[in-house]
């Protein structure tokens, strides 16, 4: 019969499996929702990987640079979620444009439209540290 302290460390560590079961199992979902096809055949992955792929000849190195400045904010674990998800919406508005190259316009605006509404706040910080002005963005930020 379990009792004192080994029967408290067993239901810590039951409660404790169960909650990382369940954050690991609701992000995976999240996961394979976003590779699920969409009408059109390609999941919301799928189209983020065409247009980093259309446009990487498109890319400069301080291009490249000012991306990777933007998204340092964001926790290591996931910057390369975030980073492709946020060339993936400049590389989309590249193409609709017929951009000759990524420019910073485009970054700055990808990135507000990629990113939560909670986030942005990390990039208004980052793009005051880099003296850009954001009054013309200020619409995108609604």
């Amino acid at each position: 019969m379990l009792n004192g302290w080994f029967l408290w460390f067993i239901l810590f560590w039951v409660v404790f499996l169960v909650g990382m079961f369940a954050i690991g199992g609701f992000f995976m979902f999240r996961k394979f929702l976003k590779r699920m096809p969409k009408e059109d055949g390609r999941s919301i992955l799928d189209w983020e990987e065409h247009y980093v792929k259309q446009t990487k000849n498109l890319w400069k190195k301080p291009e490249k640079e000012l991306l990777e400045d933007l998204v340092s904010p964001v926790p290591e674990l996931f910057r390369d979620v975030a980073r492709q998800k946020i060339a993936g919406k400049i590389g989309e508005l590249a193409i609709e444009e017929k951009a000759q190259r990524i420019t910073q316009d485009l970054i700055i605006r990808g990135y507000i439209m990629a990113t939560p509404k909670r986030d942005h706040k990390f990039l208004l910080k980052k793009l005051n540290q880099r003296q850009v002005d954001v009054a013309p963005y200020q619409h995108l930020f609604q």
